[in-house]
C-alpha cells in the first residue's frame, strides 16, 4: 500500500511543430488542458449539436473498489494528477444527481451571511443557487452563480472540440479511446439567461432549467469525469472513499506557508517576505482536513481535529483580504479565497460540518487525553512468560537460511541474549553468537500486551498518524512521495470489522498518550497516561497491582517529578487511617536491563537505575516506605505494599542455573475492574509528556463476574480479573543476586565466595527446587543499601544529566 512508486504528475505534453503554439502569456487565462483562451472565437461558433455524447450513462471500472459501490481505502495512496484521465473519482455503477434547493438573493452584501435576512428582488445582486448533490451514500451542497454555469458550459465545449483533434499524445489518445462514438447525442444546451431574475416565476423557471442541465451533464461519463466538471461540483479522488467518512467541503484555495508548531522555528514577522501562497485542493472530513497538489494529486498536509480547533474569518485574524484562518494544536493554517462572500461561505461551512460530524474530537476528555472513551470495544490481552527455552525446528519457522537448518536450536545468533550479562555487539552479523550459550542462560522475558478493535483502534492509529505526519514535516529525507502523508479512517465505519481476534471481551476503552511539541507537533504537551495512573490509584478501593520495567518516582519534587509514588503513599495512608484493608503489589525487574557484572557491583548505568529504583522504594526520607514509616509502626507498612520480582531456574548442560525473568510489561490493575496497559514506564521520561512519546489504553470492564474480595463476594470485571489471575525460594539453592544479604561491596565479595547448593549438593538442590511454585520472589530491598550507586564523576555515565536515568 505504501510502495515507493515514482511521483505521478498531471502535465499534458502536447506535441506540436512549434512549441510556441502552446505557450501561454502571463495575461492569458488557460483552461485545464493548457489551451490558450484566444481560441474562444472558434469555440463560441461551434455548434454543440455536433458533439458526440456517448451511449447513455456510463460507469467507471475501478480496480481499487470494494464490491460494486465502494472505493477501497488503498485508493488514498494511488492518486494521480487532477487532470489525468486515470483519476478515479466516482463510485462504479452509481449515478449522481443534483437538486437546486433554493435561490439566494439579498439586499446587501452583509445580508448574504445573515440567515434571518429577508430575501428581496435586487438586480444588483446576482442569484446564488444552492445545489444539493447525491452520489450513493454521500450527499453534499455547493453554491454556484449563473456565471459559473456559463463558464462550465464554455469549458465543456472547448474540451469536446479539443478531443476531436487527433494529437499524437499518449494521454490524449487514451481519452479519445474512452469516448463512445457509436451513437451521436446532443450535448445538453445551457438555456440563455442572466443574473437578473426579476420575478418569482423567472427564478423558478431558471432554477428548473439549470437543474435539468446539470443532471443531464452528470449522466454523461465523458463530461462527468472532466476536470472542470469535478471542480464545479466540488469532488476529487478523495470524495467517495467509504472509510474516510461523509463528504465535506472541497475546493481550490490558496494556502499560506508556515504556521506549524515546530519548536524553535518561528517566523520573524508577518510580512509577505516571510511566507508564500500556493494553490491547493482542500478537503474537509469528519475528523481532519487536508490539502492536495492538483498537478500530482499528492497529499501535502493533514490537519487533525482537536480541542483547540477554531475557524476565524476576520481580516485582523487572517491578516489577508478574503481569508480564513484555521487553528489547532498543531498548526495555524491561513487560506485565501476569491471574494468576501466566498471566504465567509467557506469558513462557515467548515465550522458547521466539523461541529456536526467531528464534535467528539473538539471536546475536553477525561485525563486530558486527545481521545474520548469508547464503549463496547472488543478487547483481549496477551501474556508472554516463558520459564525455559523450548527447542524448536528452524524448518518450522520457514527461514530459508541454509546454514541454519537443523533441529538443535530455536534462538539463533543475537536472538540468544542476556543483556545484563552482555549487550548486543556486531549487529551486522545477526546469526553469530555473542555469548556462550552453554554457560550463560538466555534471559527469559515477561510482557503484557492487548488488542483493541473499533473506534479505540482508530484512536490509536490517529496518534501514530499524527506522529508520522509530523516526522515527515520535520525530516527532509521523508519529504519524498515514497513516504506519503497518512489519513485516519473515520469513526463512522469503525464498527465494520473485517476481522476480530477470537475470545474478546466487551469493555470501555480510552486511548492515552504522552506527547509534546517535539514528538507530535502539538502546542501543549499531553500527559494523560500520568493523569490516568494518579486518578486510578486515588479511586481504587481494594488493591493496586503494578508491573513495570522501571519504578522511579518520589515525593520531593527535586530530581523526580511524576506523582505516582506520592499517589500510592496517600492512598495507603488513607486506608491506614480508615482502618481498611488495602494492598499494593509492585512487580519490577530484579535488575535493570543494562549491561553490567552484578558480581562486582554492576556497571555504572545499571547502578544508576538501581539507585533511583531503590530511592523510590525504600532509601531516603522521601521514599515510599520511609514516608509510610512516619505514619505507622516500623513493620506495619508490609501489610499494605509489597515489592517483588520474577525468577526461574532450569538445567543447562546438566548444571542447575537460575536467571531473573525480565519484567518488560507496563501495566496497572485496580480492584479487578480497571486496567492500564501501554508502553509507558513509571519514570519521568514516560509520564511527564514532555519527554519520551508513549501510548497506552485504560480499560474498564463492561461485564462482571462473581469473585471474592477481602473475604466477601465481589463483582469483578471479567477482563481485569482474568488478566490478574494469569499474572499470579531461590537464595538457598543458587546464592543468586541481587540479595538483601548483601548490603555493601565487602559483603558482596564474601557472599560470592560461598557456593550454593547447586554446586555443593546438587541432589539436595533439586529437592529444594521441587518445592517451588511459580516465579514470584521478594524484591531484595537491602541489596547494596550501604553503597552509593550513583555513577562516579569521572565516568561518562556520571557526566550526563540526571534526567537520563529518571
Amino acid at each position: 500500500m505504501l510502495g515507493k512508486d515514482p511521483p505521478t504528475t498531471s502535465s499534458l505534453n502536447l506535441i506540436t511543430s512549434d512549441p510556441s503554439d502552446i505557450a501561454v502569456e502571463p495575461g492569458d487565462i488557460t483552461d485545464g488542458l493548457g489551451i490558450n483562451r484566444k481560441m474562444s472565437d472558434v469555440v463560441e461558433s461551434l455548434d454543440t449539436r455536433e458533439l458526440d455524447m456517448g451511449d447513455g450513462e456510463e460507469t467507471d471500472n475501478d480496480p481499487t473498489t470494494i464490491g460494486d459501490s465502494r472505493i477501497g481505502f488503498s485508493a488514498v495512496y494511488h492518486t494521480v494528477g487532477f487532470k489525468e484521465s486515470e483519476a478515479r473519482v466516482y463510485l462504479p455503477t452509481v449515478s449522481i444527481t443534483a437538486k437546486i434547493l433554493e435561490v439566494e438573493r439579498f439586499n446587501t452584501a452583509q445580508d448574504r451571511f445573515n440567515i434571518t435576512a429577508q430575501r428581496s428582488v435586487n438586480k444588483s445582486q446576482p442569484a446564488v443557487f444552492k445545489i444539493e448533490l447525491r452520489h450513493g451514500e454521500f450527499s453534499w451542497v455547493v453554491k454556484r452563480k449563473e456565471k459559473h454555469f456559463m463558464d462550465l458550459h464554455r469549458e465543456l465545449v472547448r474540451y469536446k472540440m479539443f478531443m476531436r483533434v487527433p494529437l499524437p499524445s499518449r494521454s490524449h489518445t487514451t481519452r479519445r479511446r474512452t469516448m463512445k462514438t457509436s451513437e451521436a447525442r446532443q450535448m445538453p444546451e445551457l438555456p440563455r439567461g442572466g443574473d437578473e431574475l426579476a420575478q418569482d416565476e423567472q427564478v423558478y423557471s431558471r432554477r428548473k432549467q439549470l437543474e435539468d442541465y446539470l443532471n443531464k451533464l452528470l449522466r454523461m461519463a465523458m463530461y462527468r469525469k472532466y476536470y472542470h466538471t469535478m471542480e464545479f461540483i466540488d469532488v476529487s479522488q478523495m470524495s467517495f472513499i467509504h472509510d474516510l467518512g461523509p463528504k465535506g467541503l472541497e475546493g481550490m484555495i490558496h494556502k499560506r506557508s508556515g504556521g506549524h508548531r515546530i519548536p524553535g522555528l518561528n517566523c520573524c514577522g508577518h510580512s509577505e517576505v516571510c511566507y508564500r501562497w500556493s494553490k491547493r485542493w482542500l478537503v474537509v472530513k469528519d475528523s481532519f482536513l487536508f490539502y492536495m497538489k492538483p498537478d500530482s494529486g499528492a497529499i501535502s498536509f493533514v490537519l487533525l481535529l482537536d480541542k483547540e480547533f477554531s475557524v476565524k474569518m476576520d481580516s485582523k485574524d487572517t491578516e489577508t483580504k478574503y481569508g480564513v484562518r484555521i487553528d489547532s494544536l498543531s498548526r495555524c493554517l491561513v487560506l485565501k479565497l476569491n471574494s468576501y462572500r466566498h471566504a465567509r461561505w467557506w469558513g462557515q461551512a467548515i465550522e458547521d460540518f466539523v461541529r456536526k460530524h467531528g464534535r467528539a474530537f473538539l471536546r475536553d476528555h477525561r485525563f486530558g487525553s486527545f481521545a474520548q472513551e469508547e464503549q463496547n470495544i472488543p478487547l483481549k490481552f496477551f501474556l508472554i512468560l516463558r520459564k525455559r527455552v523450548s527447542v524448536g525446528s528452524v524448518r518450522s519457522l520457514q527461514t530459508g537460511v541454509g546454514e541454519l537448518r537443523g533441529n538443535t536450536r530455536f534462538w539463533h545468533g543475537k536472538d540468544y541474549c542476556n543483556f545484563v550479562y552482555k549487550d548486543w555487539i556486531q549487529l551486522e552479523k545477526p546469526f553469530d553468537d555473542f555469548i556462550d550459550r552453554y554457560t550463560t542462560p538466555r534471559m527469559p522475558w515477561h510482557d503484557i500486551s492487548s488488542v483493541v478493535h473499533g473506534k479505540a483502534a482508530r484512536d490509536m492509529a490517529r496518534h501514530f498518524i499524527q506522529r508520522w505526519n509530523f516526522c515527515k514535516i520535520m525530516k527532509p529525507k521523508y519529504h519524498s512521495l515514497s513516504y506519503p502523508y497518512l489519513l485516519p479512517k473515520s469513526h463512522s465505519s469503525a464498527s465494520e470489522l473485517r476481522y476480530q481476534v477470537p475470545d474478546c471481551v466487551p469493555t470501555r476503552v480510552q486511548v492515552l498518550r504522552s506527547a509534546a511539541d517535539w514528538s507530535a507537533g502539538i502546542k501543549y504537551h499531553e500527559e494523560s497516561i500520568h493523569n490516568a495512573y494518579l486518578q486510578t490509584i486515588a479511586r481504587s478501593k481494594h488493591f493496586i497491582y503494578i508491573e513495570n520495567q522501571f519504578f522511579i518516582s518520589c515525593s520531593d519534587n527535586k530530581m523526580v517529578y511524576n506523582k505516582i509514588g506520592e499517589a500510592l503513599i496517600e492512598r495507603i495512608l488513607r486506608a491506614h487511617k480508615e482502618g481498611k484493608k488495602f494492598r499494593v503489589y509492585v512487580v519490577t525487574p530484579l535488575l535493570p536491563g543494562f549491561e553490567g557484572d552484578i558480581t562486582t557491583g554492576g556497571g555504572n548505568a545499571l547502578q544508576a537505575v538501581m539507585h533511583f529504583n531503590y530511592r523510590t522504594m525504600i532509601r531516603g526520607e522521601y521514599s515510599i516506605i520511609s514516608q509510610l514509616k512516619k505514619e505507622m509502626d516500623e513493620l506495619q507498612w508490609m501489610n499494605y505494599i509489597s515489592f517483588c520480582g520474577l525468577r526461574t531456574h532450569a538445567e543447562l548442560e546438566g548444571c542447575l542455573v537460575t536467571e531473573l525473568i525480565y519484567v518488560h510489561s507496563k501495566m496497572l490493575i485496580a480492584d479487578d475492574n480497571t486496567v492500564i496497559i501501554g508502553s509507558a514506564n513509571i519514570n519521568d521520561r514516560s509520564m511527564l509528556g514532555k519527554r519520551d512519546s508513549e501510548v497506552a489504553v485504560i480499560i474498564e470492564d463492561s461485564e462482571t463476574v462473581t469473585a471474592v474480595m477481602d473475604g466477601h463476594e465481589y463483582q469483578a470485571g471479567r477482563y481485569a480479573l482474568a488478566l490478574r489471575l494469569e499474572c499470579f525460594r531461590y537464595t538457598h539453592v543458587f546464592r543468586c543476586l541481587p540479595s538483601s544479604l548483601v548490603r555493601n561491596m565487602s559483603e558482596l565479595e564474601s557472599y560470592q565466595t560461598n557456593p550454593g547448593l547447586a554446586q555443593s549438593d546438587p541432589g539436595k538442590a533439586q529437592e529444594e527446587l521441587r518445592r517451588i511454585r511459580g516465579f514470584l520472589v521478594q524484591f531484595p530491598l537491602d541489596f547494596l543499601s550501604e553503597q552509593n550507586l550513583m555513577p562516579s564523576v569521572g565516568t561518562k555515565e556520571g557526566m550526563v544529566p540526571t534526567e537520563i536515568w529518571t
